[in-house]
């Protein structure tokens, strides 16, 4: 299966993709992963995005694509992936569009996983008070979450214009919400 995994910070991303790559057998392909990786590595890559990053910029979509299209042309993505970062822009979207179209072999489903503004707050806020992570308060993380709805929101409506977009309920434990995804998942495949 093809698969993106799309949803707010706190909405169990991760948690969920890192599960459901196990259970599919399909490599969970994170942006946000690979750039760390790579900026521990101190790779050419890592030390450019590391400076970009520094100077509180944006990693271009051109140097973001080209790490996808690179991973996913490696022999353990050829069978399906998902990714989960990534799309995050239109001009993501649309060269991601190009090299599914390009190999032949199109996205299966963008699964979206809604959880309510008030839990993703909580959330975030316990990840932050058990991590020890201080840059987390409130405001920030309540400015992230308006972020990703100005620019995570246009893609989920272009995904359901194409019938590509499946909106899953992530309230709830992780078993339940695995157990919403798979139904989902299982369903497709009929």
């Amino acid at each position: 299966m093809r698969l993106i995994i799309l949803g707010p910070p706190g909405a169990g991303k991760g948690t969920q993709a890192e599960r459901l790559a196990a259970e599919r057998g399909i490599p969970h392909i994170s942006t946000g992963d690979i750039f760390r990786s790579n900026i521990k590595n101190e790779t050419p890559l890592g030390l450019q995005v590391k400076g970009i990053l520094d100077s509180g910029g944006y990693v271009p979509d051109e140097v973001t694509d080209q790490i996808v299209a690179d991973r996913l042309a490696q022999p353990d993505a050829q069978q399906g992936f998902l990714l989960d970062g990534y799309p995050r822009t239109m001009p993501q979207v649309q060269a991601l569009d190009a090299l599914m179209e390009q190999q032949g072999q199109p996205l299966d489903a963008v699964l979206k996983l809604t959880v309510v503004e008030g839990e993703l707050v909580q959330r975030l806020l316990e990840r932050a008070r058990t991590s020890g992570r201080t840059d987390d308060t409130e405001e920030v993380i309540r400015e992230r979450q308006a972020i990703y709805e100005r620019e995570t929101a246009p893609l989920a409506a272009y995904y359901a214009e194409r019938g590509r977009l499946v909106e899953i309920d992530g309230m709830g434990s992780v078993d339940e919400v695995a157990g919403r995804i798979g139904a989902v998942l299982d369903g497709l495949g009929r």
